[in-house]
C-alpha cells in the first residue's frame, strides 16, 4: 500500500529529448513507408485498372467478333434454308406431276384390255393373232412399264423430300440455337461495368464438360450447309431426271397409242375390202342362183313339154299294134314311131333329168355358198363392230398429256 502511493519515476531531461527525437525518427519512417505503400498502391490501382480496361476491351471485342461470326453462320444457315425450301417446294410440284401421270396411265391401260377382251369376241376366221392385237398386247406392256416406272421414281421423290426435309430440320434447328447464342451475346455485349443486374457467378467461371472446341462449333454448322448441299444438289438432279422420264413415258405411250390406231386403221380398211369382196361374191352368187333356179325350171318346163310328144307317139304304136292280121307291118312309120319314143325318152331320161339333177345339185352348192359368205360377211360385220364402234370410239377418249 505504502509502494502504491510512490510518485513514478521521473526522466532526466536528455532522456526526454532521446524520447522526442526517437518519436519523430519513428514517425517519418513510417510516414516515408506509409507513403512508399501509397505510391505503390496507386501505381497497383492504375496498373491493374489500364489491365482491366485492356482486357476487357479485349474480351468486348471477342465478343464482337464473335458476334460477327455467329451472324456470318447465320447468314450462312439462312442462305441455305432458303435454298432447301424452295428446293423442296419445287420438287413437290414435281410429284404432283409424277402423280398426275401416274393416275392418267389407269385409263389408257383400261382401255387397251377392254379393247383386247373385245376382241376376243370375233368369230371364226377373223380371231386372229393380228396387227392389232399385237400392237394392242405392246401398248399393255409399255403402259404397265410407265406405271412401274413412275412408281419407283415417286418413291424416290419422297425419299429425297425426306432427306431435304431432314436437312431443313437441321438447319432450323442450327440457325435455332445461333439465333440464341447470338441473342447471349448480344446481352453480353450490352452489359457494362454499371449495369444494373450485373451479378457475381463464381460458378460459372470454368469450362463445363459439355463445351466444345471452336473448330468442332465450325464444323458441325459447316456439315449442316454441306449436308443440305448435298440434298439440294440430289433434287437437283432427280427433278432433271423426272423431266426426262416424264417426257419420254409420255412420248412412248404417244407412239404406242399412234401405232396401234394406225394398225386399227389399216385393219378396218383390209376388214372392209375383205367384206366388200364378199358381198361383190355374194351379189354374183345370188345372180348365179337366180340364172340355176331359172335354168331348173326352164329344164322342168321341157321335161313337162315332152310328155305330150311321148304320149302321142307311145298313144300312135299302142293303137297301130291293133292293126289286123298282115296289116300289123314294121313299116317305116312303126320303125320311127318306135325311133320317137326311144329318142324322146332317152332325150328326157338321159339329158333333161341328168342336166335338172346336176342343176339341182349345183343350185344346192350355190345355196351352201351364199350362207357361207353371208356368215363370213356376218363375221366381218362383227370384227368392224368390234374395233371400229367399241374399240376405236372407246380409244377416242385416250389423251397422253405431258405433265
Amino acid at each position: 500500500m505504502a509502494r502504491l502511493l510512490q510518485a513514478p519515476p521521473k526522466f532526466h531531461p536528455s532522456e526526454w529529448h532521446i524520447a522526442n527525437k526517437l518519436q519523430c525518427a519513428r514517425t517519418e519512417s513510417q510516414k516515408s513507408k506509409s507513403e512508399r505503400m501509397i505510391a505503390e498502391s496507386q501505381r497497383l490501382l492504375d496498373e491493374i485498372e489500364k489491365t482491366t480496361q485492356k482486357t476487357q476491351s479485349d474480351v468486348n471485342k471477342k465478343i464482337e467478333q464473335r458476334q460477327e461470326d455467329v451472324k456470318f453462320w447465320k447468314r450462312e444457315l439462312d442462305n441455305k434454308l432458303e435454298q432447301i425450301v424452295h428446293e423442296t417446294e419445287v420438287l413437290l410440284t414435281f410429284k404432283t406431276r409424277l402423280e398426275k401421270s401416274l393416275e392418267s396411265c389407269k385409263e389408257p391401260l383400261v382401255i387397251v384390255q377392254k379393247c383386247l377382251l373385245n376382241r376376243q369376241r370375233r368369230a371364226g376366221i377373223d380371231l386372229v393373232h393380228d396387227e392389232v392385237e399385237q400392237e394392242l398386247v405392246k401398248e399393255a406392256e409399255v403402259i404397265q412399264g410407265v406405271i412401274a416406272l413412275l412408281g419407283h421414281t415417286l418413291e424416290q421423290t419422297d425419299e429425297q423430300i425426306r432427306l431435304n426435309r431432314s436437312a431443313k430440320y437441321n438447319l432450323e434447328m442450327d440457325l435455332k440455337d445461333k439465333s440464341t447464342a447470338l441473342m447471349i451475346d448480344d446481352y453480353c455485349a450490352s452489359l457494362t461495368n454499371n449495369t444494373p443486374d450485373i451479378r457475381y457467378a463464381d460458378h460459372a467461371v470454368k469450362i463445363q464438360g459439355n463445351f466444345v472446341s471452336p473448330e468442332d462449333w465450325i464444323d458441325f454448322s459447316n456439315i449442316n450447309v454441306e449436308k443440305a448441299d448435298k440434298q439440294r444438289n440430289n433434287s437437283l438432279a432427280l427433278r432433271v431426271q423426272i423431266d426426262g422420264i416424264l417426257s419420254q413415258t409420255a412420248n412412248d405411250m404417244r407412239k404406242q397409242c399412234e401405232m396401234v390406231n394406225l394398225a386399227f386403221t389399216n385393219r378396218l380398211k383390209e376388214v372392209k375390202d375383205a367384206k366388200h369382196k364378199l358381198e361383190t361374191l355374194l351379189a354374183l352368187v345370188m345372180n348365179e342362183t337366180a340364172s340355176q333356179e331359172e335354168n331348173i325350171a326352164a329344164l322342168k318346163k321341157a321335161i313337162a313339154e315332152k310328155e305330150g310328144p311321148i304320149k302321142v307317139a307311145q298313144t300312135r304304136l299302142e293303137a297301130r299294134n291293133h292293126r289286123p292280121n298282115v296289116e300289123l307291118c314294121y313299116d317305116t312309120v312303126q320303125y320311127r314311131l318306135i325311133s320317137e319314143a326311144e329318142e324322146i325318152t332317152k332325150n328326157i331320161q338321159r339329158q333333161l333329168k341328168d342336166t335338172l339333177a346336176q342343176a339341182e345339185t349345183e343350185l344346192k352348192s350355190l345355196s351352201r355358198r351364199q350362207l357361207s359368205l353371208e356368215e363370213e360377211i356376218q363375221v366381218k360385220e362383227n370384227t368392224l363392230y368390234i374395233d371400229e364402234v367399241l374399240c376405236m370410239q372407246m380409244r377416242e377418249s385416250v389423251y397422253i398429256n405431258n405433265f
